[in-house]
């Protein structure tokens, strides 16, 4: 879909979250309609959002107002005041919207959006600290997890497998991960096949379990 045809999104609470999902969606190509009731917030994103308005979108006679049943989308960003959270899903689902993405603090925060009319519920600061506490580890370079299990990771080459080609390497039969990709530098991505070599300072986009991923990085 090119950018000019991207959907509009209504984007409701300009925090941390909230902002940088904004500002990211409209570098996208879409036109966001941002609602904050903080007048300094809305100042302050109004130069780089398509609208931003001053409005307490908990009240569901202002969000039809503000044509929000015209949305196909909707972001919740609000995180620390969870009744103002929960009572804005509420009336966006009321209005009838089926594609609602809010932030949540905890589970149970979580839970009660999801009941309420949430479609997608995210956790943005579990997340990052699930991602710092992996990046701690000297050899992953970036982590990105899927749920609680799986992912995908871009390392160091571990020394065992340097020098070999990765079907003698055998990394997917003995540590259960699949070298997607290779990057070494000066170099373009290459994508991995049984015969690409690891040389020493190569970096390695892996996939595989969680544990699996912890575990190659420190061989």
């Amino acid at each position: 879909m090119s950018a000019n045809k991207r959907k509009p999104i209504l984007l409701i609470g300009l925090g941390r979250f909230g902002g940088a999902v904004a500002r990211t969606l409209e570098r996208m190509g879409h036109e966001v309609l941002a609602v904050d009731c903080d007048g300094d917030l809305v100042q302050e994103f109004a130069p780089d959002l398509t609208k931003v308005v001053q409005a307490d979108a908990t009240d569901e006679a202002v969000l039809e107002r503000l044509g929000a049943r015209d949305f196909d989308a909707a972001v919740v960003g609000i995180g620390t005041d969870i009744e103002a959270s929960v009572l804005t899903v509420l009336a966006l689902a009321d209005l009838g919207l089926t594609n609602i993405w809010a932030k949540a603090t905890n589970d149970k925060h979580a839970r009660i959006l999801e009941r309420t009319g949430a479609t997608h519920v995210v956790f943005p600061e579990q997340r990052m600290g699930e991602r710092t506490a992996h990046l701690i580890n000297e050899r992953l370079l970036d982590f990105i997890s899927f749920g609680n299990e799986f992912a995908i990771a871009r390392l160091a080459a571990p020394e065992p497998i340097v020098g070999l080609p990765l079907i003698t390497s055998e990394c997917r039969k003995k540590y259960e991960v699949t070298v997607v990709g290779v990057k070494r530098e000066g170099e373009d991505f290459i994508h991995a096949v049984p015969d690409t070599i690891i040389f020493p300072g190569d970096e390695l986009v892996v996939s595989g379990r969680i544990s699996n991923i912890e575990k190659f990085s420190g061989i």
